[in-house]
């Protein structure tokens, strides 16, 4: 193992530990938090913190052994399951992140019947549609025998061999992209934008009760009616920044996992996988290498505790 090598292994434990550590004190807040537990938001910050425990205790270590051993790490039909895995865990994350905006916007844009709009049961049904969601294509994929380890990313995950299947492959890459990482875009996009709109209303009414009161307070110091007019300002910049940063969070997590995917089942002119370059040393290979590990760090340490509650808001 070179040192090419040594450095993606040693990214790889390091996500795992951050991984581990990040999603285990969310769940510690969960046990000991009865009252977090009760709302409807617990179930989908659960959900997610599940997804990324699960991911990072199956499917990172098989990776971090394909890396390290520079072969298949497991027997086919483990190698299945943790592609399965990877497929399902992956869409569900996408899709909880997606569950959480909307409710992030029910909260937002109806406050006095939020909790008549967004009961336990309710947020109950989204996580079943999410797992549902989740497991069509993965399933798809294992009744098609598009699962498998893939020698060019040293992990298993969703591939096919067979040139002549080559562009059902990539139709089958992109509708699954389509319908999980773009979907969730849109939806994140289209709530956040609302919620936006919202909490630059509410802003516009406090500077407008903020310059009365200034208006009015003609003996006030001038420090505090600087410092008055400077919140003014960060309040107007707040929830944009939070937004932005939550939608820009989300990007650079799963980006790299669809780019890298469907970049590579929408090369169908290339030649099929030769066992020589299994595990060539060429910079495309270590490309490849880089980017299966990026994916597996947006995957499990990019869904920060600090993303699970979010609430813009202007005070």
């Amino acid at each position: 193992m070179n040192s090419w090598d040594a450095g993606l292994a040693g990214l790889l434990v390091g996500t795992m530990g951050v991984s581990l550590l990040s999603n285990a004190l969310v769940l510690l807040c969960l046990l000991h938090s009865a009252d977090i537990r009760r709302q409807a938001p617990a179930l989908f910050t659960l959900n997610l913190t599940c997804g990324n425990l699960l991911c990072t205790v199956l499917n990172m270590p098989l990776t971090l052994a394909g890396v390290v051993a520079q072969r298949q790490p497991a027997g086919d039909r483990l190698c299945r399951l943790a592609a399965f895995l990877d497929t399902f865990l992956a869409t569900n994350s996408m899709l909880s992140m997606a569950a959480l905006s909307i409710d992030r916007w029910v909260a937002v844009v109806f406050p006095l019947s939020y909790r008549a709009k967004m009961r336990l049961r309710d947020a109950a049904l989204m996580v079943a549609y999410t797992w549902l969601h989740a497991l069509a294509f993965p399933a798809a994929a294992l009744a098609l025998s598009w699962l498998g380890f893939h020698q060019l990313y040293a992990s298993c995950t969703l591939c096919s061999r067979r040139p002549d299947e080559r562009l059902r492959f990539a139709v089958f890459t992109g509708a699954f992209h389509a319908l999980s990482f773009l979907l969730s875009f849109v939806v994140l996009c289209c709530t956040y934008l609302k919620v936006l709109k919202v909490a630059r209303f509410h802003c516009k009414r406090i500077d407008v009760i903020t310059m009365q009161t200034l208006v009015l307070l003609v003996d006030i110091h001038p420090s505090v009616r600087e410092r008055c007019l400077e919140e003014q300002r960060r309040r107007r910049q707040r929830a944009t920044r939070k937004i932005s940063t939550f939608i820009g969070t989300f990007l650079i997590c799963f980006a790299p996992y669809v780019i890298t995917r469907w970049g590579k089942a929408s090369c169908l002119g290339q030649e099929p996988f030769r066992s020589s370059d299994r595990f060539s040393s060429s910079p495309s290979w270590r490309t490849r290498s880089l980017d299966n590990c990026t994916c597996h760090l947006s995957l499990d340490t990019c869904n920060a505790p600090r993303d699970y509650q979010y609430t813009p808001d202007c005070t």
